[in-house]
């Protein structure tokens, strides 16, 4: 049954499209100045909601408000959401359309600490102020577009509020209105269309549904009749044995990191929340006496009855996007075990009937815990008198009677007061209703002015000895600090676990005579191959990623790769595509500061992260792992050779040489590889690297890249021919690498995968940069291993020729070393 019924039948109102049906119910309000209340489904406020179907709703959103502005204007947008209902609405459009600006909502809850920017009245609601308190004011400042998001649109007064105070504070030109439900008439059109040309300004507005709410003259009176011949649904109390146990648990919310958008959230916020979420929702999984474990079967668990538990994460009022995102994690997390639900608490007075028919079934009524009893007309207000900012009671709709087995209940720290636990408070009667209670606390986050901004990047000269333009450095220039250590040194503190390989740096090889002639030999032989490779994997990223990706080079492998692709790019098309370096640490995973600037300066479904080649597939790993939690992001690389058969998208699966692995930082730029030390990379800054200054004389990054470069007239026809059998052949990794190295591991006792780099260019890395133990090589790998044998040569260490191996060669980490060790096979090491 539409739960508008009992309320259509009853006092005359109508809605006018099917579509509007599918995303309202109706209720009677509590307000004289309205009758009825729209009741959102999937806006997550009154209605317990699937999270996933709560964000789906507010991305579609975002998306109509995209394809309206367009990309490039939707961007660069500012967002504002309406309190109380729209908080995390508003996130989660800006969200879905590709904002990179720093979003906000409008508050009814004073800061005194924070000065008011302004703020606007909503004139038919029950609490009417709206107070603006961005942490940065010129947010509100700049000529971008302004999208004023609701979860519905009825009469347009409100939005005519706001634009008239943010128009007179700042004047711009194009305004968008996103909203759920757009049910304004004729009248109310033609209203907002003659504001919108007596301000000079472009009002726009998006929906997901539109249409008319059909209406009775007397409305209002027969509104007001039917309220007081109905009293709330009851709920009867339940003996004290039967209550229900309220624990807390610590949610261990990141520092620093807003609870909602009351003072500004952007891209960086959002990237730290995503990454805190798993750890969050484990935490509070382990609290849930009701939630099975996942049976060693796979079997979906169940409670008593054969139906699973029914969880729902209640935010409270404004603080609705942390809660919707923990729900959404929760979600995630228990698929098959639980159903998830969220919705909020809320100010708004409604009456409750337990009707099918009807939106709101039962309603919790308590005291409002997040502010002191106020001075109102007349001395202090009681807890149902009303303050300067609204009623003091408060409502938790549709939670009682509806079967859950427990309530997450999420409130910042302001809210963390003694009428939340007092009897008759929200705690005391939650616990009347559902088995089990538990109560999450975040920190209510309060500007103080010292917010840290994302830093710049890096550019070359003055860090790297590539041109400005070929790639911007994600990193923090460490040029001036010590960090090398003998190789032989660090091998053995990494492997007695006292040390990560990132948090220092080995002695840069410094290349022989003989062995920069290899280097040059290698690259004037496999010249026209690489730049082969580079044209089909730049032309696969092109037709597939999008017309104008963004290269993001994993450093410093990927980086040659990434200039030599942002050059394919322009070669043979025009753009002029951006390109950045950014540091993975194995173990550690991608720098999150570094994924924050990219969101804020571009779409991260545009970013493709580069790499050189794939080994055993380590960090390709890594990379999935690590933006498993930012789903905005794509993991899948790009890589320029795949002979491990790790991603989808690739120049070739040829496991030969690419002459840039032979050497260090002299063919990336002059710089190091990536370092993460908690003493010197500070939590706001990107990971470290050095620049090589000294190095300038043996430099051969600009040689390696304009080599590769001028062979692409020769390459183009070809590369275009691979690029379009890729487009049609069966791609999928088949990780055969993976394998390769397990059973390499099991046969030569190394019992650590990670000390087996298979491949020509990682067995190269292992060289030049660590204890190597031996080399296994396949027997026809000819000229491609004559700089591998050199360096073995130069180490003492043994070659062993083999038959069966995919790849050329495998370098070998020494498995158990110290100094004066013994390896696997008992021999001394070198």
């Amino acid at each position: 049954m539409w739960t508008g019924t009992w309320v259509a039948e009853r006092l005359g109102v109508r809605l006018e499209d099917e579509e509007l049906r599918g995303l309202l119910g109706l209720a009677l309000r509590r307000n004289p100045k309205r009758a009825h209340l729209l009741v959102s489904t999937v806006l997550g406020k009154h209605v317990p909601q699937r999270p996933s179907a709560v964000l789906d709703a507010g991305r579609r959103l975002g998306e109509r408000v995209r394809e309206r502005l367009g990309a490039a204007e939707a961007a660069r947008s500012v967002v504002l959401g309406f309190a109380e209902t729209a908080t995390g609405l508003g996130l989660t459009v800006a969200h879905g359309m590709g904002s990179r600006a720093s979003a906000l909502h409008s508050t009814r809850r004073p800061v005194p600490e924070v000065p008011r920017y302004g703020g606007f009245e909503e004139e038919h609601s029950h609490a009417t102020s709206h107070l603006l308190l961005p942490e940065d004011p010129d947010a509100l400042r700049t000529g971008a577009p302004l999208v004023l998001v609701d979860d519905e649109l009825s009469t347009g007064r409100t939005v005519r509020n706001t634009v008239a105070a943010l128009h007179a504070a700042h004047p711009r030109d194009r305004y968008v209105v996103a909203a759920l439900v757009d049910t304004r008439g004729g009248a109310d059109v033609a209203s907002l269309e003659k504001f919108a040309a007596e301000l000079g300004a472009r009002i726009d507005v998006v929906a997901l549904a539109a249409g008319r709410v059909g209406l009775p003259d007397d409305v209002l009176e027969r509104g007001r009749e039917l309220v007081a011949a109905h009293r709330d649904a009851p709920h009867p109390a339940p003996p004290p044995e039967a209550r229900g146990t309220v624990r807390r648990v610590e949610a261990d919310w990141p520092q620093g990191l807003p609870d909602g958008a009351r003072h500004g959230f952007g891209p960086r916020e959002q990237l730290r929340l995503e990454a805190a979420l798993p750890g969050m929702a484990e935490r509070v999984l382990s609290a849930l006496d009701c939630l099975p474990a996942p049976p060693a079967d796979g079997a979906p668990g169940t409670r008593a009855g054969g139906a699973p538990p029914r969880v729902l994460v209640l935010g409270n009022e404004e603080l609705m996007y942390a809660p919707l995102m923990l729900a959404g994690e929760l979600e995630r997390r228990t698929e098959g075990r639980a159903e998830v639900r969220f919705s909020t608490t809320t100010r708004s007075p409604v009456l409750a009937v337990d009707d099918p028919g009807y939106a709101i079934r039962t309603a919790l009524c308590f005291p409002a815990h997040d502010l002191p009893y106020h001075d109102g007309p007349g001395g202090a207000a009681g807890p149902h008198g009303p303050g300067p900012d609204g009623p003091v009671e408060r409502y938790a709709y549709n939670i009682a009677g509806q079967g859950f087995d427990a309530v997450v209940a999420v409130v910042d720290s302001v809210g963390d007061t003694p009428a939340l636990h007092a009897p008759g408070g929200l705690l005391d009667q939650l616990a009347g209703c559902v088995p089990e209670v538990a109560l999450a606390v975040v920190p209510s986050y309060v500007p103080d002015g010292t917010a840290p901004r994302l830093p710049a990047p890096l550019h070359g000269p003055a860090f790297s000895s590539y041109a400005q333009d070929e790639v911007a450095w994600l990193l923090r220039d460490l040029s001036d600090v010590e960090l090398e250590a003998p190789t032989e040194e660090r091998e053995e503190a990494i492997q007695a676990g006292g040390a990560h390989y990132a948090e220092s740096l080995p002695v840069e090889y410094q290349p022989s005579a003989e062995y920069q002639r290899l280097f040059h030999d290698a690259l004037e032989s496999a010249a026209e191959r690489l730049a082969r490779a580079v044209g089909t994997v730049t032309e696969t990223v092109l037709a597939e990623r999008g017309p104008r990706p963004v290269l993001v080079s994993l450093a410093r492998a990927g980086t040659p790769v990434g200039v030599l692709m942002r050059r394919w790019a322009r070669y043979a098309h025009g753009l002029d595509l951006p390109h950045y370096a950014v540091s993975i640490v194995r173990g550690r995973g991608i720098d999150s500061n570094a994924l924050a600037y990219l969101a804020a300066h571009h779409d991260p479904a545009d970013v493709v992260f580069v790499d050189g080649w794939t080994g055993k597939g380590a960090i390709t790993h890594e990379l999935f792992q690590a933006l498993a939690a930012h789903p905005r992001f794509d993991p899948e690389p790009a890589v320029l050779a795949d002979p491990g058969s790790c991603v989808r998208t690739f120049g070739t699966r040829e496991d030969f040489l690419i002459p840039s692995a032979c050497l260090n930082s002299t063919v990336s730029g002059l710089i190091s590889r990536t370092v993460l030390r908690a003493d010197l990379v500070g939590p706001h800054d990107f990971h470290g690297a050095k620049f090589y200054r000294e190095l300038s004389g043996s430099d051969l990054s600009g040689h390696f890249v304009d080599t590769v470069s001028a062979r692409f007239p020769a390459v183009r026809a070809d590369a275009a021919r691979d690029a379009a059998a890729a487009a049609s052949a069966d791609r999928t990794p088949t990780w055969a690498g993976w394998r390769a190295v397990e059973e390499i591991s099991e046969a030569y006792g190394i019992g650590d995968v990670n000390l087996i780099k298979p491949g020509v260019g990682e067995t190269t890395r292992v060289l030049l940069r660590r204890v190597p133990w031996r080399i296994l090589a396949r027997r026809d790998a000819g000229t491609d291993l004559d700089h591998v044998r050199l360096l073995a040569a130069q180490r003492g260490v043994p070659v062993e020729e083999v038959d069966e191996l995919p790849y050329r060669c495998v370098g070998i980490v020494h498995p158990r070393y110290t100094r004066g060790a013994t390896g696997a096979d008992g021999k001394a090491a070198r």
